[in-house]
């Protein structure tokens, strides 16, 4: 083990507040080792440091370069990296309720409630003898195309991730940002994706929203055409969304306008978050929230936020890792197909557990 992993190994058994990360396609993994426990909370979006959000935008944490131990290290992945198969120990029992949930959505939908909402679950898996360092290690050989992290701090939680969605990417004047959605589930057989119309609309619907939004700040914005992403074991349908802001337009007020999307709430925004919030019975916290840099020049030679959403991650809690995991509905969705994509989007974390043997043989919600 290097110095860097060292550090934070040790910095955790004092119980201080740290995140380390790696940016996609990124051969380097930075540190932020907070030389306190105390916790800090973005205002106005003019701190520095790496910020870690909730869903609802009521905690804000960050933790401060000028109060952290500043890191960063090259990580060299192996080649032909790969798991074996396990049975993947989904509790069965959640399926009928998640399945009652969605249906419950489709019909708000068909009653002219929104167009779209997400809908999300949460699964917990039993966990012995976890090791944060080979754990996140394991996120960055196995999805090396997403935003890998891991966050601590003793009065917020522990949590890790490997998102592959960008919410905004800000230096001085210019902006980049994505739109994200449809799931299909990634064969080695083929090498074609093919989108149907279910999936086309809830990307659509997404890039809609944010172009929409964005017209409010920015006085140029550039769209591509959608294509396909891998993500792990995972395809997205992805457009990508550039431009230039105004003037007076602040950075609050761009991630205001834009968090939460349509990828991770629905549409319209409002409503949808009302009926998530009256029916997914449990407080998403950090899971659909952001995180990344804030005005940092960590990575870059000019300060940027780069933020991202927290998908496909996890929060570990004692002797178990609680995975989160969301569809996106729509008038064409069938409850069934939407429990199996969820089933295929916990393996995300599931795969990098495996790899650490570190995942109890029976899991439990």
């Amino acid at each position: 083990m290097n110095d860097f992993f060292e550090k934070i190994k040790t910095h955790k058994a004092k119980n201080l507040p740290f995140v380390m990360y790696s940016k996609p396609n990124s051969d380097t993994v930075c540190g932020l080792l907070q030389n306190n426990n105390a916790l800090f909370e973005v205002n106005d979006f003019s701190e520095k440091g790496f910020v870690f959000a909730s869903f609802d935008k009521s905690k804000m944490i960050l933790i401060p370069e000028n109060e952290s131990e500043i890191l960063t290290t090259l990580f060299n992945k192996k080649t032909n990296f790969t798991i074996p198969s396990k049975d993947s120990g989904t509790d069965e029992s959640a399926k009928i309720p998640f399945e009652i949930l969605v249906e419950k959505g489709i019909k708000a939908i068909g009653a002219g409630a929104f167009k779209k909402v997400v809908l999300s679950r949460k699964e917990a898996v039993l966990l012995t003898d976890f090791d944060c360092i080979d754990t996140f290690q394991n996120l960055i050989q196995l999805y090396p195309a997403t935003f890998t992290y891991c966050f601590y701090h003793p009065k917020v939680g522990f949590w890790m991730g490997a998102t592959p969605e960008q919410l905004l990417k800000a230096s001085e004047n210019t902006f980049e940002t994505t739109a994200l959605a449809g799931t299909q589930q990634a064969n080695d057989t083929s090498t074609e994706i093919v989108w149907q119309q279910k999936e086309k609309d809830e990307q659509q619907y997404v890039t809609d929203f944010i172009v929409k939004r964005l017209q409010n700040v920015a006085s140029q914005i550039t769209v591509t055409k959608p294509y396909s992403l891998k993500a792990g074991a995972i395809w997205h349908i992805k457009t990508d969304i550039s431009g230039v802001l105004k003037e007076d337009s602040s950075l609050k007020e761009v991630v205001d306008l834009l968090h939460p999307t349509p990828a991770v709430c629905g549409l319209p925004k409002d409503k949808a978050m009302e009926f998530i919030v009256a029916n997914e019975n449990y407080i998403r916290t950090f899971y659909t929230g952001f995180l990344g840099e804030l005005n940092s020049s960590l990575t870059s030679v000019t300060k940027s936020s780069d933020l991202f959403v927290n998908l496909r991650c996890m929060q570990i809690e004692n002797d178990s890792a609680m995975l989160y995991m969301g569809c996106g509905i729509t008038k064409e969705s069938i409850p069934e197909k939407e429990w199996e994509e969820s089933v295929n989007k916990s393996m995300t974390m599931k795969k990098v557990l495996w790899k650490a043997e570190r995942l109890a043989p029976r899991s439990k919600i």
